[in-house]
């Protein structure tokens, strides 16, 4: 055993002091001053300057995060169900053929949106591996590379694992918690949550859409107190300020349905921004490789992981990156 410690010794023998490996049970002789440390032979990284913080506040988070779902779940129920209400006479006094196209989709979209914000919700967020750690016997060589110790969940913590303090436990590959899904986004759901975001958006744009094709058949007629004769830019401003001021008199004998619609394109419009910047920016750190706290974690460090398509393209299942199918262009190009 002496031998062994001697060959897996980290650091020079001044001033050490001696420690225990929490991955493999060893004993290391380390540096006085070194909090951090790395065992030579499992690999497991000690922070001895590491605490337990108790979180005073769960019980809050857990609430703010149940109310964030039922407001969701209030919000998606309203446009779904006001919006058949407010659309669905319209359109198909419209045309038949074109009120049962928009039933088809309307059904697709609410079921998707919804089954997948479930699944993201309620879905496990990505349970780490159990791994075995405590003893050199059980524990190999590099069997526990830069793994750490969670003081919350008292067991081995992966590189790429973290630990939520609003779920209270360790959540594998975590890119961040949200609070409108009330749960972590990671291994588990990263899927179902990017498929939420898209989901939603593609919803928010077409409710946008329809609203708006309804709400030109529904809108009272316009009335101008002055008309505007010329080509010059103020009359085309006193022309736009008439036509604001109309839209205006008008608004106030639209009936609830149009009342309705022109809620749910304010509100189509505004959550479709909010989603957009979202989805791009998750898009943005898979195309990198990364999840949002290894984006935060690398600032600074000029290292830089592999980055393309092929990220994209494992993150969702594929299994082949299809342009490896394409001609190679700069090659031909050389011959």
């Amino acid at each position: 055993m002496a031998d062994l410690l001697q060959e897996h010794c980290i650091t020079p023998v001044n001033e050490n002091c001696e420690v225990i490996c929490w991955g493999c049970g060893l004993r290391l002789l380390i540096r006085s001053h070194s909090p951090i440390f790395k065992c030579g032979w499992c690999g497991a990284v000690t922070n001895q300057n590491a605490r337990k913080h108790e979180c005073e506040y769960f019980w809050l988070r857990r609430w703010r995060d149940r109310c964030f779902v039922c407001v969701l779940l209030a919000f998606m129920a309203f446009v779904i169900c006001g919006g058949v209400w407010a659309v669905c006479p319209v359109v198909f006094s419209i045309s038949y053929s074109c009120g049962i196209f928009h039933s088809i989709v309307t059904s697709i979209l609410s079921v998707t949106t919804l089954y997948t914000f479930i699944t993201a919700a309620f879905g496990c967020a990505g349970t780490p591996p159990s791994i075995l750690w405590g003893s050199y016997p059980t524990v190999g060589k590099d069997h526990l590379e830069n793994y750490t110790f969670c003081q919350y969940c008292s067991k081995p913590k992966s590189p790429r694992t973290h630990h939520c303090r609003s779920c209270g436990k360790c959540i594998q590959d975590m890119d961040h918690h949200c609070p409108f899904i009330g749960n972590c986004v990671g291994a588990g759901n990263h899927r179902h949550f990017i498929a939420f975001l898209i989901s939603a958006a593609i919803s928010m744009i077409y409710v946008a859409f329809v609203c708006t094709y309804a709400g030109l058949h529904v809108w009272p007629s316009l009335s101008y107190r002055s008309h505007v004769n010329g080509y010059n830019s103020n009359m085309a401003l006193r022309a736009l300020k008439e036509i604001i001021f109309a839209l205006l008199r008008s608004a106030v004998l639209l009936s609830a349905r149009g009342l309705v619609l022109v809620y749910l394109f304010v509100s189509s419009v505004s959550v479709e921004l909010g989603l957009s910047v979202l989805l791009w920016q998750q898009l943005c750190y898979i195309y990198e490789g990364k999840t949002y706290l290894s984006h935060l974690s690398s600032r600074g460090n000029n290292n830089v992981g592999e980055r393309g398509c092929q990220n994209l393209s494992r993150f969702f299942g594929c299994p082949y990156y299809f342009p490896r199918f394409l001609p190679n262009f700069q090659k031909i190009h050389k011959k």
